[in-house]
């Protein structure tokens, strides 16, 4: 059975990142196992620009982000295994047994101290959405759509309705429109859209294409193919309209509905998962409730820039070698104290990480989170005890785009015993006043 110090299951950017900041920490055995048949992950599909100008301060496209990567990852001579797809990872004493299979080398046991999980996420299908009509050709998830219009030269068709406001959904309606296609509308059921602001302006509103919010889809018509679906309004329930249904004709159906971080093999080896944002519950070192055994990029939540996952897989690349430097010396009874917990309230829907131990953090601690609406001239409170650490002001927050704060490792040691730190957004008083 081959031993490693660190094995990291994903060569998207996040474990290509992760297992790059381990090396160039010194840990010499690493390993990379990746299921797809060339390393970069989602990034080799995404061939539009805007990745990278918080990174290299430069934009480049997917596959370019994804190659910096992977020159560094050849670079620093990081071993990796392609077409590997792992089946399980169970603990044995303190070491990590990772049970991955191929086709050259069939069956794989590979022993490791510390474990890197960053798997990405998965699209939404349809089967979730509980949509009525028949099953016809022509339903795809959009990044199903990228995937073959980008990398296998296909065209999924030529009339097409969108339904969903993710960021991809909004990328493929700029995408096929440049294709030659006719994207007829894009249907949202929230009252407001999913995706960044600057894809609604540059993929939306620079084609014309029309953005109807609190709209879904109601029925599909076609048995063999899709030949039209009926849009209907929503009310605050989500609940259809009658009366309000349209009729669109079109032979594709794009589903931009949410990305689920993929984790069944994270909640098989018994890592406790966050309800809200479906990744595991780590704290300020993104170590999650098995020690040894880490998670980063969108495995843990959502991201909206690439550029933040590399940022934050560099951070579990360094904390996992941290934990294989104390390997000698770690006590297999002794345990940490599991740490402050992040509460979140008035509309800041999660945290990451959820669990903070002020002793082992650094002098600073970026904290992300989405909020579950859209809010104007508010502030983002952090409350240690009765006291307010920080108040930050805010002219627009919206559930598409990650927001962060930064904790200082003084303020929570200064608070002295702790149970819980609690983020919040505040009404802003002056606005108020002006309004």
């Amino acid at each position: 059975m081959i031993r490693y110090d660190l094995i990291v299951i994903g060569g998207g950017p996040a474990g290509l990142a992760a297992a790059v900041s381990a090396k160039k920490q010194g840990i010499e055995k690493v390993l990379i196992l990746e299921r797809d048949r060339e390393l970069g992950g989602i990034l080799n599909q995404c061939i539009h620009n805007g990745f990278g100008l918080h990174t290299f301060q430069e934009e480049l496209t997917g596959p370019e982000y994804a190659q910096r990567f992977i020159d560094q990852a050849k670079e620093y001579e990081v071993p990796y295994k392609l077409n590997t797809m792992v089946l399980d990872i169970t603990q044995e004493n303190r070491e990590k047994v990772v049970t991955a299979m191929n086709r050259d080398e069939g069956l794989l046991f590979l022993r490791t101290k510390a474990v890197i999980l960053a798997m990405g996420c998965r699209e939404r299908p349809r089967g979730a959405l509980n949509i009525p009509g028949y099953r016809p050709a022509g339903i795809y998830t959009a990044g199903t759509a990228q995937r073959l219009v980008n990398m296998e030269g296909y065209m999924p068709g030529r009339e097409v309705v969108i339904l969903g406001s993710g960021d991809i959904g909004l990328i493929m309606a700029r995408r096929m429109t440049l294709e030659g296609a006719k994207v007829k509308v894009v249907a949202e059921l929230m009252p407001y859209s999913g995706g960044l602001q600057r894809n609604i302006v540059q993929c939306l509103e620079d084609f014309q294409i029309p953005l109807k919010l609190s709209h879904t889809v109601v029925d599909i018509q076609g048995k063999e193919r899709v030949a039209g679906v009926t849009l209907a309004q929503v009310d605050e329930n989500r609940k259809p309209i009658p009366g309000t249904e349209e009729f669109y004709s079109c032979d594709t159906l794009l589903l931009s509905c949410g990305l689920i971080p993929e984790n069944e093999l994270s909640g098989n080896m018994g890592v406790a998962l966050s309800r809200i944002t479906s990744g595991p519950v780590v704290n300020e070192s993104l170590e999650t409730n098995i020690p040894g055994v880490f998670a980063c990029g969108n495995v843990l939540h959502v991201h909206d820039l690439v550029d933040y996952v590399s940022e934050e897989a560099a951070k579990a690349g360094s904390h996992a070698v941290e934990y294989i430097r104390r390997w000698e010396e770690q006590d297999e009874q002794k345990k940490d104290a599991p740490g402050i917990s992040v509460e979140t309230q008035g509309g800041i829907r999660y945290s990451v990480p959820q669990l903070i131990r002020p002793e082992h953090m650094e002098e600073k601690l970026t904290v992300r989170f989405r909020v579950g609406a859209v809010y104007r001239d508010v502030y983002i409170s952090v409350y240690v005890g009765e006291k307010r650490i920080i108040h930050k002001k805010k002219r627009k927050l919206a559930p598409g785009e990650m927001e962060q704060v930064i904790l200082k490792k003084s303020d929570l040691t200064a608070a002295g015993e702790l149970d819980k730190i609690v983020m919040k957004i505040e009404e802003a008083e002056e606005w108020k006043q002006e309004n």
